[in-house]
């Protein structure tokens, strides 16, 4: 009992040094060791090695595994045992300084000694031991132990228990130490938490960092030599009041500051009707406010108002109520204010009347620093009414703050149902912003015998390079166009119609106009447009819809043209 309450009273003595070896949280350990071996095992002492590891549950107590490898030794003419002793362990630091650790330990240990007879067994047994660090720095440390190993049941043919002893000496690394906090006004508080980060050195703070002046006297907590000075009385640097006349009322408090010493005075420091009767008259002080006739030059200065050494009256707020009679005397600039320079607010957005831009805000209404409604946004409509209250800047908002849908391209169709949004200006379009390709319109019927008439697009601005079924780049904005207004209308099929002039063979001209029929049904699958809704076809030089006797005529023949199929 006596050790044990000595190692509790060094603990408690060093407690606030267990935090250091708690940083070392981590330990990586290696180290040599000599074992002496119970004599009935009948094998020599000897050196070996090993590794450990520790973890430190708190600064007291840490759990800690190591395995421990023994040399070679011979056991008969021809064989020979390596032993290997395996331990996990249960620390416990008693004494932490600066620069040393003092610990014990207690635990379970494994002995296996191999599988060469008679060592063919494995032991289990309980340690115990003591040792010592010794910080080199704060991540490296010499450490030196001692323990013995008791098995009460041992599974050798030598005996029914062994005890083995363990010397070791070694190494410990540690992890490097946490970079310590910034604390800028060295407060202990972290300058990611200080709410109060410029705190004269020396004050008391609380756990925001901030400091507080228990007596108002404008000296912080901590510094304040004299904390429980009354409310008024004029102090120094170190939180202490002054009584110059020595009437035992401070000075701030003292209504009369140049008290003959000797006379007993009332609360204020002022002499009493009796002791006033018996001395000399003084200086007459019309209006009371401790400063008499003759160096008076606010001679009128209403009663309970504060005055500087003159005699006027201070008013530390300008709110144009004097200090003494201001029952708010903090009150904001420019903030209106009653007979008792308290300010008011007449909507109740908790800002000022006289500051308040926006003075009838309804109530209950969100307002920013100036008592107008407010718009995070900035769309011009306030929070409480805006319905889209996160409108990007610069969208024009209808009045409930949402953006007001546009049609950027034109075409009489709004983007959000647009699903062809670069229309070229002037284009005919559909329900969905797309390219009217067939217009719906009577149609003449057709002589007896005749095919129906078909509704038919020519696509204009459609070429190819001469002589060849290639298209032109200058063809794909309208081929583009056209894809678009067939995806946006699925149930249309169509057939895909190539024309030639009269120059030529017959043959020729019906392989180049099938050639640009198929030129153009290729490109619009690559658009989106399914091939099973399309098929082209080649007429060479039939169907012409211009003379072929002239320039202009045959350049309107060799074109493109779709057929609506149903």
């Amino acid at each position: 009992m006596r050790t044990l309450a000595a190692i509790l009273l060094v603990t408690a003595i060093t407690g606030s040094r267990l935090e250091a070896q708690y940083d070392r949280r981590y330990e990586v350990g290696l180290f040599g060791a000599f074992t002496k071996y119970d004599k009935t095992f009948g094998l020599a002492d000897k050196i070996g090695g090993g590794v450990r590891f520790s973890y430190a549950v708190t600064p007291m107590i840490g759990l800690e595994v190591e395995a421990l490898f023994q040399s070679p030794q011979d056991v008969t003419a021809s064989t020979q045992i390596e032993p290997m002793i395996g331990a996990g362990s249960l620390v416990i630091n008693t004494l932490n300084a600066s620069r040393m650790t003092i610990y014990v330990l207690g635990g379970y240990s494994r002995l296996d000694f191999g599988a060469t007879n008679p060592y063919r067994f494995t032991d289990g047994g309980f340690h115990g031991g003591a040792g010592a660090k010794f910080y080199m720095s704060s991540r490296f440390a010499l450490r030196f132990e001692a323990r013995g190993i008791y098995t009460p049941q041992t599974n050798s043919t030598f005996g029914q228990k062994a005890t083995h002893l363990v010397a070791s000496a070694g190494f410990a690394f540690f992890q490097p130490d946490a970079a310590p906090a910034a604390d800028a006004d060295h407060d202990g508080v972290a300058d990611k938490n200080d709410a109060c980060p410029d705190t004269p050195r020396g004050a008391t703070v609380d756990k925001r960092g901030c400091p507080a002046d228990a007596d108002g006297d404008g000296v912080l907590n901590g510094i304040d030599a004299c904390p429980n000075t009354p409310t008024g009385a004029t102090v120094d640097a170190t939180g202490c009041p002054h009584d110059q006349d020595g009437d035992k009322v401070f000075d701030g408090i003292d209504q009369c500051p140049d008290t003959p010493a000797g006379v007993a005075v009332d609360a204020k420091g002022c002499p009493i009707a009796a002791a006033a009767a018996a001395a000399p008259a003084g200086p007459a002080d019309s209006d009371g406010d401790g400063v008499n006739d003759l160096l008076d030059k606010c001679p009128d200065t209403p009663a309970g108002a504060k005055v500087d050494a003159t005699g006027c009256p201070i008013d530390s707020d300008h709110d144009g109520v004097w200090d003494g009679l201001d029952k708010c005397p903090d009150t904001p600039p420019g903030a209106t204010v009653d007979a008792s320079g308290c300010p008011s607010d007449s909507d109740g957005d908790k800002v000022f009347d006289g500051i308040d831009r926006c003075p009838n805000t309804p109530p209950g209404t969100p307002v920013d620093a100036f008592g107008c409604p407010a718009d995070t946004d900035k769309d011009g409509v306030p929070d409480s009414l805006d319905k889209c209250p996160n409108t990007p800047v610069g969208i024009q908002v209808d009045a409930n703050g949402c953006p007001i849908e546009h049609d950027t391209d034109g075409d009489g169709v709004v983007d959000s149902q647009d699903r062809c949004p670069n229309t070229p200006p002037g284009s005919r379009v559909d329900q969905f912003g797309c390219l009217l390709l067939f217009e719906e319109r009577a149609v003449t019927p057709a002589p007896p015998g005749a095919p129906p008439a078909r509704p038919t697009l020519i696509l204009q601005g459609v070429n190819f390079q001469t002589g060849r079924s290639v298209l032109t780049a200058s063809s794909y904005a309208v081929l583009d166009q056209v894809a678009a207004s067939l995806v946006a209308n699925p149930e249309i099929r169509i057939e895909i119609a190539g024309y030639t002039d009269s120059t030529g063979s017959k043959l020729t001209n019906m392989r180049l106009s099938m050639g640009r029929a198929g030129a153009v049904q290729h490109y619009l699958a690559r658009k989106g447009v399914s091939p099973m809704r399309m098929k082209a076809r080649g007429f060479g030089a039939s169907g012409y819809i211009a003379s072929n006797k002239t320039p202009d005529g045959r350049a309107q023949n060799r074109r493109v043209e779709l057929h609506k199929l149903n």
